[in-house]
């Protein structure tokens, strides 16, 4: 029993092209052709197509074909390096289905850090904005300790500072600005690298210094 290209390339599940980009690389023989100069292929063809289909739907690339199926020295190396890219693939696809989620729902915010959830969905805009700058600099610590900061009770002065209006006087600016300071220190002593800003970026420093400015 022979059949044509196109027959072949049903049979494996695959399209004609595909048949015919695997006999460019010497991955597929070529087939005998009949009187009509039209291809042939047999059981062999067909078995060794649906083995290369097997390998390149499990990730193996083109050109380490022939070592997988050898099982020569380099095959054993080759799966090991694709187990290890498809399970750091499955890792980043269920963070991407916990961060979906989260949007779906918990109602977290697309615009936000996804650590912080939707605790912080609430948080005036020019507070979001600043979470989002201090995630592109920030190390995973530092960035827990600013999650930590936001998910805590907010007292009166963070209020009144969200509040703040353009005509405020400077008594009133000047009373919020020493409330705040006192909180600013109180962190810096809870969390002695918060004043360390080279070692709690991911960023040169003074580019790290910049976005917080």
């Amino acid at each position: 029993m022979t059949w044509s290209t196109r027959q072949v390339a049903e049979l494996a599940g695959t399209t004609l092209k595909t048949v015919r980009h695997y006999h460019k690389p010497g991955l597929l023989e070529e087939p005998e052709r009949a009187a009509n100069g039209y291809k042939r292929y047999g059981v062999k063809h067909l078995v060794r197509l649906m083995g290369i289909r097997r390998l390149v739907d499990l990730g193996v690339q083109l050109a380490d074909v022939p070592s997988v199926q050898a099982a020569d020295g380099r095959a054993e190396q080759i799966l090991r390096t694709l187990d290890g890219e498809l399970a750091r693939n499955i890792e980043r696809q269920q963070r991407m289905r916990r961060e979906i989620a989260a949007v779906l729902d918990d109602g977290a915010s697309l615009g936000l850090p996804p650590e912080f959830g939707a605790a912080a969905s609430d948080l005036p805009q020019p507070q979001q904005a600043l979470l989002v700058a201090y995630s592109s600099i920030l190390t995973p610590r530092a960035m827990s300790v600013v999650r930590e900061q936001f998910a805590a009770p907010r007292d009166d002065s963070a209020t009144e500072f969200e509040q703040l209006t353009e005509d405020a006087t400077e008594e009133e600016r000047d009373r919020l600005a020493r409330l705040l300071a006192a909180e600013a220190r109180r962190q810096q002593e809870a969390h002695p690298f918060i004043a360390d800003l080279d070692a709690s970026s991911r960023r040169d420093g003074a580019v790290a210094r910049s976005v917080v400015a």
